[in-house]
């Protein structure tokens, strides 16, 4: 199966039998059941409903809901940015959610009235949804705090960036080095 994104990402599954968004919804759920750390979170479908009423609660951009989502899961789950995207398209497709202006490169979304109506229709499904992410995150409570997760993760990434600018002087390297070993002397104390 081929996937392409198109035009304002709008997804297509050539080859495939299902077509549009039922396609869609099928490739994200499964995504998410291969990106998952310990059991099911979301079935499919359902995380568009979590987006929405997040969406609801604070106009927000994709890397928030990220971080909204992972955190409310207590570090269980974290959507990728290949779940959460196509998932806003969707719900900007559907009328649900609208731009509401744009923080740097970052778009935000606010909900819509048609995604108002959409939430109050599917309140039962948004509830279950609740109480299942609450369930999770306290079976996963005590476990590796999902902001330390974020913080390891982010400080990968900026020294692979650094590193990929080119060679670093042999100050750079001390001064790296250093601010890595007090770091890591100061995790050890606590």
């Amino acid at each position: 199966m081929h996937h392409h994104f198109h035009r304002r990402g709008a997804w297509r599954a050539h080859a495939h039998p299902r077509r549009g968004f039922e396609a869609l919804h099928d490739h994200i759920a499964d995504h998410g059941r291969r990106h998952r750390r310990g059991g099911r979170v979301f079935d499919q479908g359902d995380l568009k409903w979590v987006i929405l009423q997040l969406i609801a609660d604070k106009p927000s951009h994709g890397y928030e809901l990220i971080k909204t989502i992972e955190e409310r899961l207590g570090g269980a789950y974290s959507p990728s940015p290949g779940v959460i995207y196509p998932t806003l398209t969707l719900l900007e497709d559907l009328g649900y959610i609208a731009p509401a202006g744009e923080e740097g490169s970052r778009r935000a979304y606010a909900i819509t009235d048609e995604g108002r109506r959409a939430l109050e229709e599917n309140s039962a499904a948004v509830s279950s949804l609740n109480e299942r992410m609450e369930q999770v995150a306290e079976r996963t409570a005590g476990r590796a705090a999902p902001q330390i997760v974020r913080a390891m993760e982010n400080l990968r990434l900026a020294l692979r960036l650094r590193l990929d600018r080119g060679p670093l002087t042999a100050e750079q390297i001390a001064r790296v080095s250093d601010i890595l070993d007090g770091a890591a002397r100061s995790i050890e104390r606590d």
